[in-house]
């Protein structure tokens, strides 16, 4: 038994320099640099490195593929039916030519062109622009990583023992020093809310406030390895405004509040989540409603109105589309954030698959599980756009000012936009009449052309 006291002496010794070099790395290289905002463009230097092995595993893939003369890639991977997208006349014509053989200028009207509303019908319910938008974006090349690999069909023995290389990088050293930094993120968060709620109300309390949610956001975005890069910060929000952005995943609210200070605005939770929240409301005027409260429409647009009033208090983050959505399109506003006659700071973000997919599934996956995936990603990579502020204009209701704001996200994020609403909604009869003139231009404009001749 003495005998191995020499060893487990030993053991410990190099445990203990182990856990010492490792806390030095990360104060000197992340929690330093996190405190001042600067960066050594590790992150960069290690973006760039996976950008030539995802290039050499494509070729890779390509050349082995076309080797054994193996398809590449499944077509149409972003919707259910496969189809090209074709006019009304083209398909009713390509109808009646396999139904009855004649020629689409023979009659006015066919009884078989009825099917094919009845087919488009069905094809909308089963595949339609909305519903896929909540579901993850499929690459088009493999990331090495298992859960991209659905549109993947050849698989070579190199990039095999490649991938397994990257789960144990992954796993077994990226993993346990993302939780490490997400725990020293967390801890400082709570603890230096705390005691800075302690302070008196003034231009000191202020500063230091400002100065810890930045640090602590920024420790927690190294802590996903995320890579961002921010556009236009002169249009950054500012005091008595509110900041509105697309919605993809939680941590839109940690890729924001790293490059500026906000209010943010929620409701409360118990367990670690409302020990964070009691504690960042000591320093910060943040709005935080009861669970009864947020279904109360006028008290929620009153808190909001009376923060927005006061022009010394910080912009309100908000994410107007209430849930998140895959990051190719921005779904329909909620109006209650423009309603209440504030400046509006649009924000744009838009995040790079092909590292690791941020998009929150809420439905498939719960919250741990995601973090989970989060931090088994290679990285987190997104460009953040800050858009010129907008106020409503005279003319303008609170739907059409929101739908201006969203197209504007839309446009300079390279989203699809899109009106959710008819999810829930019955069809506009706008809708229904365009179909409907599209089919009369087409029998009235034969009809006429016959006429003539």
């Amino acid at each position: 038994m003495f005998l191995l006291l020499p060893f487990d002496s030993l053991v410990v010794n190099l445990l203990g320099i182990s856990i010492t070099v490792l806390f030095t790395l990360l104060l000197v290289f992340i929690i330093v640099p996190a405190i001042f905002g600067v960066s050594f463009g590790i992150r960069k230097v290690y973006m760039k490195t996976l950008l030539k092995i995802f290039q050499w595993a494509t070729l890779r893939i390509e050349r082995g593929a076309k080797e054994k003369n193996h398809p590449l890639y499944k077509p149409y991977v972003n919707g259910i039916i496969a189809k090209e997208p074709t006019s009304l006349e083209e398909e009713i014509k390509e109808l009646r030519r396999s139904g009855s053989g004649k020629a689409l200028d023979a009659p006015e009207f066919e009884l078989s062109d009825i099917f094919y509303f009845c087919r488009k019908g069905v094809e909308t319910i089963m595949d339609d622009e909305v519903t896929k938008r909540f579901s993850a974006e499929e690459l088009e090349s493999w990331n090495l990583l298992s859960r991209t690999n659905y549109n993947f069909q050849y698989i070579s023995l190199r990039l095999t023992v490649l991938w397994g290389l990257g789960v144990l990088i992954r796993y077994c050293f990226l993993l346990p020093l993302r939780i490490a930094l997400a725990f020293t993120g967390i801890s400082l968060l709570v603890t230096g809310t705390t005691v800075v709620g302690y302070l008196p109300n003034g231009r000191c309390k202020e500063f230091l406030s400002k100065h810890v949610h930045l640090m602590c956001y920024r420790i927690c975005v190294r802590a996903l390895t995320a890579i961002i890069t921010y556009h236009d910060r002169e249009n950054r929000p500012r005091n008595g405004g509110i900041c509105v952005a697309n919605h993809t995943s939680p941590i839109d609210v940690i890729i924001l509040a790293s490059d500026g200070y906000y209010a943010m605005v929620g409701q409360i939770h118990g367990g670690l989540m409302g020990v964070i929240q009691r504690a960042m409301v000591k320093a910060c005027p943040h709005v935080w409603f009861e669970r009864s409260e947020v279904r109360d429409r006028h008290l929620v647009a009153r808190r909001l109105t009376e923060h927005v009033q006061d022009k010394s208090k910080l912009p309100i983050l908000i994410f107007p589309e209430g849930t998140c959505i895959n990051n190719t399109s921005v779904m329909m506003f909620k109006k209650g954030s423009f309603e209440i006659g504030a400046t509006v700071y649009p924000v744009a973000i838009k995040y790079d698959p092909q590292f690791g997919d941020a998009f929150w599934n809420s439905s498939k996956y719960g919250m741990v599980t995601y973090l989970l995936r989060m931090m088994t990603s290679w990285a987190i990579v997104c460009s953040v756009w800050y858009l010129p502020p907008m106020t409503r204009q005279p003319e303008e209701d609170a739907v059409q000012f929101a739908n201006r704001v969203k197209s504007a996200i839309a446009r300079q994020g390279g989203l699809v936009d899109l009106d959710g609403g008819l999810k829930r909604e019955k069809v506009k009869d706008t809708f229904k009449e365009e179909q409907q003139k599209l089919y009369s231009k087409m029998i009235v404009g034969n009809h006429e052309d016959r006429s003539r001749s």
